[in-house]
């Protein structure tokens, strides 16, 4: 009797190690396959919505084309999204509660504003952060834990100046700037003006306003026009730009129209229509690139969402694409960062991703007109 239950008991025995040895290797199995989060941060709603919600889907398309071909090191990659809204406070609420569920990266922000209020805290974290279109020279040259795959505004602005003057033949312009992105526009026309006074140009006017739904552009039009401008140029994002190129070309149907990169999305023409027709604006993509890599990635991006990805889908594609390249490429003992940076050099979508030693890369960059409601190459 006693020998039975003595054997009876070492099955038993046996039998609970054997399932507890089953479920710790499925455990095991389990953490090794536990995918790899990866954070975005963006304006989802309210007036720079087209920009993060571009941008968004340029990240989820990264993340989906590479779990299809296996993820990163066998393990796939999911997406966790955050809409800063474009107040400081949120987007740093936003970045905490990333950093708390411990994703790998930040692809993000997609404003300069946004960016200059969220750097502390993935810094001090030692938390990589990837900005597709924060060109803000307020975190240029700084060794930090901000990367982002796009020239500083000095680039963009230098080129419109030069193009305003010498092409367009402005000599007395009236700037409109969104304090609500003061980094990024305030050293946009600093950077124009250096270069346009240079060549004997006048800033006539320099009208800063705050981007809100009660925003008045029928007399910050007025304002502008006033000293009797040949050329209006405006820093702001697209829905801004479209609504005071109208009541613009309401007052004054002659003077040119201009704007800045942030603007150039296909909301601007949506809404701006007949107004934005001729405005001249910098750009980070080529729409009439015919490269196989970013005719396969604007065809993807066109199926996955039903509509173009401008540069917010194009530049945070090649974001993310750095950040998994790195991930796949990360040995024990390795930070992202130094991963990237050691490398250098990375292939975008339309053109290669240069960084410099501090994250600032160098990528081409264009002019372009509004014309017959699209945007068409001039340089």
């Amino acid at each position: 009797m006693s020998r039975k239950l003595f054997s009876g008991d070492m099955h038993l025995r046996f039998g609970t190690l054997l399932v507890t040895l089953v479920i710790s290797t499925l455990l095991v199995a389990c953490h090794a396959r536990e995918p790899i989060r990866l954070g975005f941060m963006g304006g989802l709603s309210g007036r720079v919505a087209d920009l993060g919600i571009g941008g968004r889907d340029g990240v989820l398309l990264a993340i989906e084309l590479r779990n299809t071909s296996g993820g990163v090191g066998g393990r796939l990659v999911e997406l966790i999204a955050e809409d800063d809204q474009q107040e400081p406070e949120i987007a740093k609420q936003a970045v905490s509660r990333l950093i708390n569920n411990k994703v790998a990266a930040i692809i993000g922000p997609m404003t300069s504003a946004m960016a200059v209020a969220t750097v502390p805290l993935v810094n001090s974290a030692q938390l990589l952060m990837v900005s597709p279109t924060v060109t803000t020279p307020d975190l240029a040259g700084i060794d930090d834990y901000f990367l982002r795959v796009i020239d500083s505004t000095t680039e963009y602005a230098r080129k419109s100046a030069d193009y305003h003057f010498s092409v367009r033949g402005n000599r007395r312009v009236a700037v409109a700037y969104d304090l609500r992105n003061q980094s990024y526009t305030e050293s946009w026309l600093k950077d124009y003006r250096k270069v346009f006074e240079a060549a004997g140009g006048a800033i006539v006017a320099a009208v800063p306003f705050t981007s809100s739904d009660e925003s008045h552009f029928s007399e910050l039009a007025q304002r502008l026009l006033q000293p009797r401008p040949d050329g209006v140029l405006i820093l702001a994002n697209s829905v801004d730009t479209a609504l005071l190129a109208q009541q613009v070309q309401k007052r004054d149907a002659v003077v040119h129209i201009n704007a800045c990169e942030w603007s150039a999305t296909e909301r601007l023409i949506e809404l701006g229509g007949k107004a934005v027709e001729g405005v001249v604006v910098a750009q980070f993509i080529d729409r009439e690139n015919r490269q196989a890599s970013y005719m396969a990635f604007r065809k993807a991006y066109l199926e996955r969402f039903k509509r173009e990805p401008g540069f917010p889908g194009l530049l945070a594609f090649d974001a993310t694409n750095v950040v998994l390249d790195g991930l796949a490429a990360q040995t024990s003992g390795q930070t992202l960062k130094n991963v990237i940076l050691e490398r250098r050099e990375f292939a975008g979508a339309q053109s290669r991703i240069r960084f410099d030693v501090y994250g600032d890369a160098a990528r081409d960059s264009y002019l372009t007109t509004v014309r017959n409601g699209t945007f068409v190459r001039l340089q």
